[in-house]
C-alpha cells in the first residue's frame, strides 16, 4: 500500500457531477442508490448493471429524474472504460471477485472511485489514478468503512497506540444474494492468505476460527463468540499506525448464530475446500452447489434478526490520562417494522450500503484526501463521516475509560 498524500481534493462542481453505480441494483447498491438520491445533490445517477430488470424497478422506486440505469458488463473492459469515462465518480457495489477488473476500469477511466470490499486488488492501479489525479478508496461500509474511522477516532487522540481489536457482528442471512454467498465461501476458505493477525511487527496467518472472544454487541444483539476474519482493516490500520507503535491488531465477527454453526460444520467436513464433484458427465465445486441451494431455501434467505452492530476497542497512551482504552460501537433503527425504511434485511442492507454513498458525497464535495488508492484512513475525517452517519440515524457511541463520551 502506497502513502498518498494529505491535501484535500477540490471539489466537484455537485450540479454538474456525474455518479456510475456498479452493481446498483442490487441489495447494498441500491440503498447507497438511494441515500444519494436523498442526501446529494449531483445531476445525475445512474445504475449499472447486468440485469435490467432490477435496475428498471430501482428507478421506477426512487422516482427521480436524475436517476436512470444502463446494462453494463463489467468484464467486457472496453466498452466498461468508454461508458465510465463520461462519469466524475463510480460507487462500486460488485463482489469481491469483481473488484480486480472494476477497479482497473475506474482507474483507466479517469473517475474518482470507492467500493465496498478492499480485499487489496486495487492497489496494484495506484499509479493510474495519481497521474489522473483521482482517489479511490478500497473498502467503504460498515466494515471495512466505518470501522476504519472509528479507529482513527480513538488512534487520533492518543501519543501511543498498543492494541487494535475490530469487531461486527452481521445479522442477515447467510444467502440472500450471490455476493454475499461468495463472501462467505471467501471469508472462510481454509487456504487463504489473506487471513492474518498482526502482532509483534509481523502478520500471522491463522486458520478459520481462530481466536476465539466473546464481544459484548450493543442491544438487541448482546455477546457472541467472534473469529478472526480477513478483513483489510489489519493492513491499513497498520499502516495507518505504524508510527505509533501499534502492537496488535485483530480483526473478528460473526453472523447469526445459526450461520456460525453451519459454517462450522461445513469447514470441520472439508466443503469450505470447494472441492470438485461430479454429477452426471459434469463437474461442479461442492460449495458452489450448496451456496445455489441456500440461495434458493428458506434458511438461507431469512433470519430471525437483521442489522449490523460494531464494536472497535483502542488501547494506547493519551496525554494527561495515562493508559486510555476506548471503546466504539454503532446504533441503527429497529428492524422490527417499528421504523419505516428498516425492517428486516434493510437494517442489514441500510448499514453497508449508507456509507458507502456518504464516502461518494466526501469525494464530491472536496472533503476527501490524497490521490491515488487511498486507505479509508487517510481518505476520510472520521468527525465528517459520524455527522454524515447521525444524519441518516445512525450513531457512534465512544466509552473511554469504562465512562460514556459525549457522541462524536
Amino acid at each position: 500500500m502506497e502513502r498518498a498524500g494529505v491535501s484535500l481534493l477540490p471539489p466537484l462542481r455537485l450540479a454538474h457531477m456525474k455518479v456510475f453505480c456498479l452493481g446498483g441494483a442490487g441489495k447494498i447498491g441500491s440503498e447507497a442508490v438511494r441515500d444519494l438520491v436523498e442526501f446529494s445533490e449531483v445531476e445525475r445517477i445512474t445504475v449499472g448493471d447486468l440485469r435490467e430488470e432490477p435496475c428498471a424497478a430501482l428507478v421506477d422506486q426512487v422516482g427521480d429524474p436524475r436517476v436512470d440505469y444502463v446494462r453494463l458488463d463489467i468484464a467486457d473492459k472496453e466498452e466498461a472504460i468508454s461508458v465510465l469515462s463520461d462519469y466524475d465518480i463510480v460507487m462500486d457495489a460488485t463482489t469481491i471477485s469483481l473488484n480486480d477488473i472494476s477497479t482497473e476500469c475506474i482507474a483507466r477511466a479517469g473517475c474518482h472511485g470507492v467500493n465496498l470490499n478492499g480485499f487489496g486488488e486495487e492497489y496494484k492501479y495506484d499509479s493510474i489514478f495519481r497521474e489522473h489525479g483521482r482517489i479511490h478508496v478500497p473498502g467503504f461500509g460498515m466494515t471495512p468503512g466505518t470501522t476504519d474511522m472509528m479507529v482513527r477516532f480513538a488512534a487520533d487522540q492518543m501519543e501511543s497506540v498498543d492494541t487494535v481489536r475490530v469487531s461486527h457482528g452481521a445479522f442477515r442471512p447467510i444467502a440472500f444474494s450471490p455476493s454475499i454467498t461468495e463472501t462467505t465461501t471467501y471469508e472462510y476458505d481454509p487456504e487463504l492468505p489473506g487471513r492474518v493477525v498482526f502482532e509483534d511487527g509481523e502478520f500471522l496467518q491463522v486458520p478459520p476460527f481462530a481466536r476465539e472472544m466473546v464481544i459484548e454487541l450493543p442491544e438487541p444483539y448482546g455477546s457472541h463468540p467472534q473469529w478472526i476474519i480477513p478483513h483489510s482493516e489489519t493492513r491499513t490500520v497498520r499502516e495507518y499506525l505504524e508510527e505509533k507503535g501499534v502492537r496488535l491488531i485483530e480483526v473478528r465477527g460473526t453472523w447469526p448464530p445459526e450461520n456460525m454453526r453451519l459454517v462450522r460444520a461445513l469447514y470441520e467436513w472439508g466443503f469450505l475446500r470447494n472441492d470438485k464433484i461430479s454429477v452426471g458427465d459434469r463437474e461442479f465445486g461442492i460449495m458452489d452447489v450448496i451456496g445455489d441451494y441456500l440461495q434458493g431455501s428458506t434458511e438461507g434467505t431469512t433470519t430471525k434478526l437483521y442489522g449490523y452492530a460494531l464494536h472497535v476497542q483502542v488501547i494506547g497512551v493519551k496525554e494527561g490520562s495515562g493508559e486510555t482504552e476506548m471503546t466504539i460501537t454503532h446504533t441503527h433503527p429497529s428492524s422490527d417494522g417499528s421504523e419505516p425504511g428498516w425492517e428486516g434485511l434493510r437494517a442489514y442492507t441500510r448499514c453497508v450500503g449508507i456509507p458507502l454513498a456518504i464516502a461518494v458525497n466526501c469525494i464530491a464535495r472536496g472533503e476527501a484526501s490524497g490521490t491515488g488508492v487511498v486507505i479509508p484512513e487517510r481518505a476520510f475525517d472520521p468527525n465528517i463521516v459520524f455527522g454524515e452517519l447521525a444524519r441518516r440515524r445512525i450513531l457512534i457511541h465512544v466509552v473511554e475509560n469504562g465512562k460514556r463520551q459525549r457522541q462524536p
